[in-house]
């Protein structure tokens, strides 16, 4: 109020939905090709800046792609921005090198077979040009270093070989008639080493020598070399879920079904247990550890989700062991709504901060849902992701289906959400006030292919027009949201949001595509 007149702020125009375009695709499939089960991608991260790309598969291998574009410009990416010089073109990259991170293991004491498979991937800090990352399976994290080494190659020898009879032999003298026979070395085969000396005609060039090789560095060449720094083992008894490096730079996390480990990453036999939610009595076991992640500029901060759909967030600074939260969120089920599959579906998959760490986003079977940190009473936003699959909850518990672990990832502005369905399909759904975006992609070179109409109201509340083609879809079996048949055999259940660009990278079986609006 000012002298009596109130002052109006214009309501904020949500920003307009984004056409998405194929920028690339790595290790695409041709018609017909059999997928094998070790180059299925299992882990999608992109580091903070962008520039580096991480996947790793279920052969245990890790691979690392580099961004491309932004070194043809003549200079570093921060000096053209503030030379406001117009870059127009979109992140591309390219293969960097790959390394075999995780072997097949098996546990002796309890007959268990240790698949190799990739869960995780979290960059670390950079230091003198090297790349730092921590990858792990079900039991054992690896820490390791990626760098550039000098190729060495000999370049010459210190003998013209024309000056010299073989390889390391003695040349012969100008006036003997014939070459005598010498061993390597140096040595004679027929005289004994106290004559060698009366024996030896030295060439006008000076005294014999061995020929050597001489190395140098071929400094305009070099290779990247992964080597494992350290291993951190034996703290699971169960399998690793998920790993979180710290804002601090010098900690992160492991969590299991039911316990959370903090370790120090110079410090790999030993770590602190800070949340255990295991019972006495494993038959009073209610839920479960499902995610976990530290909070991305608070270094006492961490939340995890829960089987049962909540998320908690603990403050390392109350207690040692962290077993009561800080806050808790989570959404009362409608009365009347409960069934055989409500816990199974309400199970959270992944949680992701935003950049800022004032929002979470969960990714449950059905639905996503953006939390705000600061309101635990229920979701700020939530996206109906697989409505149009509650019909056929049973089919999907019979081909276990229903337990599939789908991934979520908010855009660097946190304007936008994503997160994989079946038949390849991924979703992009607009999170600021007002807005109505609701995309629809297939992991293809065509991603706009399955595109429906876009629904002129909003897309996101429960009576929304997104939800009436949902709920229409569903009336017809094996048809999606947008009216084509779905298949439960392609999913995508891992993608990454490029940290400041509108760029996503998914991984649909052995393939990563790449797209940009």
């Amino acid at each position: 109020m000012n002298g009596g007149d109130e002052v109006v702020t214009a309501p904020v125009e949500p920003p307009q939905p984004l056409e998405w375009k194929f920028s690339q695709v790595f290790g695409e499939r041709t018609a017909g090709e059999e997928v094998q089960e070790v180059d299925i991608i299992s882990a999608i991260e992109f580091d903070k800046t962008g520039d580096h790309l991480a996947t790793g598969d279920r052969g245990g291998r890790v691979v690392l792609f580099e961004r491309t574009d932004t070194k043809d410009h003549g200079g570093s990416r921060r000096d053209l921005e503030r030379l406001d010089y117009p870059i127009g073109r979109h992140p591309e990259f390219r293969y960097k090198t790959e390394f075999q991170s995780h072997e097949p293991e098996f546990d002796y004491l309890k007959s268990l077979e240790i698949e190799e498979k990739i869960n995780k991937i979290r960059w670390c800090q950079t230091a003198n040009g090297a790349l730092f990352l921590l990858s792990t399976n079900d039991k054992t994290i690896k820490f390791w270093k990626v760098q550039e080494k000098k190729i060495k190659k000999i370049s010459d020898m210190n003998l013209d070989s024309s000056k010299a009879v073989g390889n390391c032999s003695v040349a012969s003298s100008s006036n003997s008639l014939s070459p005598r026979p010498y061993l390597a070395n140096g040595g004679c085969p027929d005289r004994s080493y106290s004559s060698l000396s009366n024996e030896l005609s030295f060439p006008p060039g000076g005294i014999p020598s061995l020929r050597l090789p001489m190395v140098v560095v071929a400094s305009h060449e070099t290779s990247l070399v992964a080597r494992c720094r350290r291993v951190y083992a034996h703290a699971h008894d169960y399998h690793i879920n998920s790993i979180s490096n710290n804002s601090d730079g010098e900690t992160f996390i492991s969590a299991d079904d039911l316990r959370i480990n903090l370790w120090n990453l110079e410090i790999s036999n030993q770590s602190f247990n800070i949340v255990d939610v295991k019972p006495a009595n494993m038959e009073d076991l209610t839920e479960v550890i499902t995610s976990a992640e530290f909070h991305p500029s608070h270094c006492n901060m961490l939340g995890y989700s829960s089987s049962k759909g909540s998320i908690r967030l603990i403050d390392l600074r109350q207690s040692a062991l962290c077993d009561s939260h800080a806050k808790l969120f989570e959404e009362p089920e409608p009365p009347g709504t409960r069934s055989f599959f409500t816990e199974i579906i309400a199970s959270i998959s992944d949680i992701k901060f935003g950049k800022d760490g004032r929002y979470i986003l969960s990714r449950d079977y059905m639905t996503l849902k953006l939390w705000d940190i600061n309101m635990d009473s229920g979701p700020v936003s939530t996206f109906q992701v697989h409505e149009y699959l509650r019909p056929k909850l049973c089919d999907l518990y019979e081909n276990d289906s229903i337990f599939d672990k789908f991934e979520c990832c908010l855009s660097g502005d946190g304007l936008r959400v994503a997160t994989g369905s079946y038949s390849n399909l991924f979703r992009v759904f607009g999170s600021s006030p007002g807005s109505t975006e609701a995309t629809t992609l297939e992991a293809s070179k065509n991603p706009m292919r399955r595109q429906v109409q876009t629904p002129s109201r909003p897309s996101r509340s429960l009576s929304s027009s997104l939800t009436r083609v949902v709920r229409r879809g569903a009336e017809s079996p094996g048809v999606d949201a947008n009216g084509n048949s779905f298949d439960f055999t392609t999913k995508l259940l891992h993608l990454a949001w490029h940290p400041s660009e509108k760029s996503i990278a998914c991984a649909a079986a052995n393939s990563l595509y790449m797209y940009y609006a």
